[in-house]
């Protein structure tokens, strides 16, 4: 009895929890390598369609008819383009980035023929996107970067984005979010009473992450890379040459600084003082851990399983101290902002500012320092409504 033949097409489930149909097909020998060309094709709704394509792609190479499918849609240039943009940036990057395609770009314009986008179907999209986000100038940026790939691989004359009119009027939400961020921040007394809340607390190390980020301005992912080697005690200088970021499968790993550069800024006793204690106090916690804090590596901040702390920890830590003493609400990345302020305010200049706070572009400092100067505008105002007394 005749052997019955299997069938190379097999099923697969889409998330949506739809069947479809994929096969692998052999298209000979390539004349540049030498070597065998295979593919898997994909997408099939009946077994009986993968049959028939399966057919005609093995006919079509046995008469050397067959060629290739180039890209056609958006996302098919996009999984080109992301192989190359992967091998360009941190991995931190990498995942931010695709993580702004997955929610914002692919579900968008995926599935158009790439040929066919055109300007106002862009139009269309950023308006979208500004009407939702913030960020929409970044999503925008990233959706024409794909297009950009597009030409360069010649599917393309030119980039319908380069004509997109950024849209003036962002949505009430945008400018909501604008003026959040703008608040993100402590003045001198909210300062002082935050961390005098803070030291009330047990949490010595909560304490002494808060202090640290307030008085140094460092990134909060600076500052969980910091290892003791960092830190001169005897300087009182901080070498801030590393950050912690979160990679692919959400793992933590250590990268460079978000410039890329190196600093190294000085500090004041009592910060410092504050760490010497949380170096005591943190080498008898986690000896009753099982840890020796005293390796060469050891880092300032760490969970208990002497790792690297998450950085979703610092929200609950803050959110605690802010809800329990009823205070104003910033987020952790408000003490950097805090500090900036506070500095522009003692009288330093904008490129010392620039300097210790790690600033690539002097523009970053200077949309701070506008807001403070702004800030000490009203309190002039208001001083002098308060002397006039009328």
């Amino acid at each position: 009895m005749a052997k019955k033949k299997v069938s190379p097409v097999k099923s697969y489930v889409l998330k949506n929890g739809e069947k479809r149909y994929e096969f692998p097909v052999y298209l000979g020998i390539d004349s540049l390598t030498g070597k065998q060309k295979r593919t898997m094709k994909r997408g099939f709704k009946t077994i009986r369609e993968a049959e028939l394509a399966l057919a005609r792609i093995k006919l079509d190479v046995a008469n050397g008819t067959y060629q290739q499918e180039r890209a056609e849609t958006y996302v098919e240039i996009y999984d080109l383009w992301v192989k190359q943009y992967e091998k360009t940036v941190e991995e931190s990057t990498y995942v931010k980035t695709t993580g702004v395609f997955k929610n914002h770009i692919l579900p968008a314009m995926g599935a158009y023929k790439i040929e066919k986008i055109h300007v106002d179907v862009c139009q269309k999209h950023v308006d979208e996107w500004a009407s939702k986000l913030k960020k929409f100038r970044m999503v925008k940026a990233y959706a024409a970067k794909v297009l950009d790939f597009a030409i360069k691989r010649g599917y393309i004359q030119t980039n319908p984005f380069a004509h997109v009119d950024l849209p003036a009027n962002i949505s009430k939400k945008a400018i909501g979010a604008d003026e959040d961020e703008a608040e993100n921040f402590y003045t001198r007394e909210q300062l002082i009473e935050f961390l005098s809340c803070l030291e009330r607390e047990s949490n010595h190390k909560a304490y002494a992450l808060f202090r640290l980020l307030a008085f140094s301005g460092m990134r909060k992912g600076e500052a969980l890379a910091l290892t003791w080697n960092d830190l001169n005690f005897t300087t009182n200088e901080i070498r801030i040459n590393k950050a912690i970021a979160r990679g692919k499968d959400n793992k933590l790993y250590v990268k460079s600084t978000k410039t890329g550069t190196i600093r190294t800024i000085k500090m004041d006793d009592k910060t410092m003082a504050v760490l010497k204690d949380w170096k005591k106090k943190q080498k008898q916690d986690y000896l009753m851990l099982g840890f020796n804090t005293m390796q060469p590596k050891q880092l300032v901040f760490s969970n208990e399983q002497n790792d690297y702390l998450q950085p979703t920890k610092t929200r609950k830590w803050i959110l605690h101290v802010q809800n329990k003493y009823k205070l104003d609400t910033i987020t952790t990345h408000g003490l950097r902002h805090t500090h900036c302020s506070l500095l522009f305010e003692a009288g330093a200049n904008l490129k010392e500012v620039q300097v210790r706070l790690g600033h690539s572009d002097v523009k970053t400092t200077m949309d701070i320092y506008t807001h403070v100067t702004q800030k000490a505008k009203e309190e002039a105002v208001l001083k002098f409504s308060s002397y006039l007394n009328m």
